[in-house]
């Protein structure tokens, strides 16, 4: 497992969290996600035999949000 810290910009809500953990969360590969939106990051545990951290910032892009 590997864990990763990505930026994540655009989120301004709770609403928000919930939206980005759902979509990082159904990405294969994924054990575990924590989002805090004052920190404006997600701490993401994955398999990256099953998926990279490019994968991780594309699912967070196709929910509205930046990952630079």
């Amino acid at each position: 497992m590997e864990t990763a810290d990505i930026k994540i910009e655009g989120m301004t809500c709770e609403g928000c969290v919930k939206s980005v953990t759902r979509t990082l969360q159904s990405v294969p590969g994924v054990a575990s996600v924590e989002v805090s939106l004052p920190e404006g990051r997600a701490k993401v545990t994955f398999d990256s035999s099953k998926a990279r951290l490019a994968d991780l910032k594309g699912a967070v892009e196709r929910a509205g949000y930046e990952a630079p």
